[in-house]
């Protein structure tokens, strides 16, 4: 085995093949720029295997047989940053709009479809819980991240997360952990029976998941080239319920990207037609 310092050198050519890789299996396209980033987060993992630096890694994962590492890699380069109401706007714009714009005659259906630890999906949980009874309202999350998913369907956040949380949705839907949960906070059964979380890859085909009122895609399309995005705003249209929305990151947009869906707010797309009317 190479000195630690040897391990932690990363070629630009073994940044290009393992970003490659990553670009084909997740559209996931990380630039030159990021090389630290790809380094410190798969430094230890190499450590763990044992192997010589990340020339070995690049061939371990271009070999084919190990799939289990492949996914392992993209669970440690894959972006998870999330917390509780993250970009507010867009939850008052769930209350706000589309409860009121929803069909009456069947549940409302959610997707939070970069999910990470489910914060985004249990903040949207307590908007609709708070806003309709349990039967009107569901909702899926789904990531890349095996890891992420495992969290998110357990429900259990440092007790600093509450910070975010508005006191009376804090009182109405999060527990305290006492004994060997102290330190952490839980999303109540009610909710969590309203919430379902996949592990799943936006490259591949999710009409399985069903048709939904609203979509949640926020902060995953900045790391896709242009014609990834493309495709999956295409796919994304095909399972939207007609006048369904369509809810993007503030720091994004639709602009080059053709579509039948039309901004109603910066970041809030919608797709034309009146509602659906019937089950999802």
């Amino acid at each position: 085995m190479l000195p630690l310092a040897a391990v932690r050198k990363l070629t630009g050519e073994q940044f290009r093949q393992l970003t490659g890789l990553l670009h084909e299996h997740t559209g996931i396209a990380l630039t030159p720029g990021k090389e630290a980033l790809v380094a410190g987060r798969l430094d230890k993992r190499i450590r763990q295997l044992g192997l010589g630096g990340y020339g070995e890694y690049v061939a371990l994962l271009r070999d084919g047989r190990d799939e289990v590492e492949l996914h392992r890699m993209i669970n440690l380069l894959t972006t998870n940053e999330t917390f509780f109401f993250r970009e507010p706007r867009h939850f008052e714009f769930l209350s706000r709009t589309v409860v009121p714009a929803r069909n009456s005659g069947r549940a409302l259906r959610m997707w939070s479809a970069a999910s990470s630890t489910g914060e985004e999906a249990y903040t949207a949980a307590m908007v609709l819980g708070d806003a309709l009874p349990p039967a009107q309202w569901e909702i899926v999350g789904s990531d890349i991240s095996t890891e992420v998913v495992e969290t998110a369907r357990k429900a259990l956040y440092p007790i600093d997360a509450a910070e975010r949380i508005p006191p009376p949705l804090l009182r109405r839907y999060c527990l305290r952990g006492r004994e060997e949960y102290q330190g952490l906070l839980t999303i109540c059964r009610e909710l969590r029976a309203r919430v379902e979380f996949h592990c799943l890859n936006l490259m591949e085909d999710f009409r399985r998941l069903g048709r939904f009122d609203v979509i949640f895609l926020r902060n995953v399309m900045i790391y896709f080239d242009l014609a990834t995005k493309r495709d999956l705003v295409r796919r994304m249209q095909d399972v939207l319920l007609p006048g369904g929305f369509l809810v993007i990151g503030s720091s994004e947009s639709l602009n080059a990207i053709p579509s039948e869906l039309r901004m109603v707010e910066p970041s809030i797309y919608r797709l034309a037609g009146p509602a659906a009317v019937g089950r999802a």
